[in-house]
């Protein structure tokens, strides 16, 4: 049996999964920001035409999936199994999503690594021979994001410069074990990496050592450099988060500057919209990468993109207690050469 396994954490597909389609569905916010003309559909308001915030993820989620199905020349019941999350408790905005789609689901939570979290588990299925066709998808929404983690926005609390904007928006991706499109190649997981950060308004910091602890384990594992990718892009450390990631790797004599973004960062115009540090939430490095750095690839942009989901595994109960916030990154690489890369 061929050995996938790479170093510590690092896997390589022997038969690198297809992405066969993707679509993204955002809020007003994110359809005024400078990637506008790369989503699928923008909301004519955040409501989506429903009664409730939580509600209006769950129809994000929807028309997300239906873009990326019609993309992929797909119908639901072809999907072998459809893997999803967001940050509600219960995982509640997907379970909704998902009931009336009657395909095989698996539940997940990764906070804002629930993307690459997805991608990674659903390449694996595939590759391992365990499916055809498999989504994964995840969402967020400001109004439903502040009502459980912080304060109901009647309270009109203040931020801190170091506070991110949860984004409202959703994105999906279908993958398949045959056909056209972008490859997933390699996935290396992380590991919960917990610096003692228990700022909930400073996720960027919590969060950017686990970005950094995966980044190092994969180009260990894969004797990469990070110049082998056109781009290295994490999710959603924002601002302040980057930056530390940044100096990183440059207190061992590496410079990322180059080819390194954040979706956080992407997502906003920091002059033109409040936002404080950059956009977060499952939604924001979701939408980047359907609305983004996926059509980019599919139009030659970019060959080589290494997407590295963040997640703080926090709750409003660990922060009550006083607890540190521990972080998790999930990356993933994406290429559009012919048959992937060793």
């Amino acid at each position: 049996m061929e050995q996938k396994k790479l170093g510590g954490q690092t896997v390589r597909f022997a038969s690198p999964p297809v992405i066969l389609g993707f679509g993204c569905a955002v809020g007003q916010k994110e359809g005024q920001g400078p990637l506008a003309k790369h989503f699928d559909h923008i909301g004519q308001d955040d409501t989506f035409g429903e009664n409730s915030w939580e509600k209006a993820e769950t129809a994000m989620q929807k028309k997300a999936l239906a873009i990326a199905l019609e993309k992929a020349g797909l119908e639901t019941s072809q999907l072998d199994y459809l893997l999803a999350g967001d940050l509600l408790n219960q995982c509640m905005a997907t379970a909704y999503s998902v009931r009336s789609q009657d395909v095989p689901f698996f539940g997940l939570y990764g906070a804002c690594s629930t993307m690459a979290e997805s991608l990674s588990l659903g390449a694996m299925l595939l590759d391992g021979g365990y499916g055809t066709h498999i989504a994964a998808m995840t969402s967020s929404h400001f109004c439903s994001a502040e009502r459980q983690y912080r304060n109901p926005l009647e309270y009109g609390g203040q931020k801190p410069p170091t506070a991110q904007w949860t984004a409202t928006g959703s994105g999906a991706v279908i993958l398949g074990r045959e056909g056209y499109g972008p490859r997933i190649t390699h996935v290396t997981t992380g590991k919960v990496i917990d610096k003692g950060i228990t700022d909930a308004n400073n996720m960027g910091a919590a969060m950017a050592p686990a970005a950094y602890h995966t980044l190092q384990a994969h180009f260990q594992d894969t004797g990469r450099t990070p110049g082998y990718y056109d781009l290295i892009v994490t999710g959603d450390l924002g601002s302040l988060g980057k930056e530390i990631v940044t100096d990183l790797f440059r207190r061992n004599g590496i410079d990322m500057t180059k080819v390194y973004e954040d979706c956080g960062c992407l997502l906003f115009d920091p002059k033109t919209q409040d936002v404080h540090a950059g956009g977060s939430g499952c939604g924001c490095s979701a939408v980047v990468l359907t609305g983004y750095l996926l059509r980019g690839m599919t139009h030659n942009k970019w060959k080589n993109i290494l997407f590295c989901g963040t997640g703080a595994l926090h709750s409003p109960t660990a922060v009550m207690q006083k607890e540190s916030i521990p972080g998790i990154c999930h990356a993933v690489a994406i290429t559009t050469q012919k048959g992937g890369t060793p």
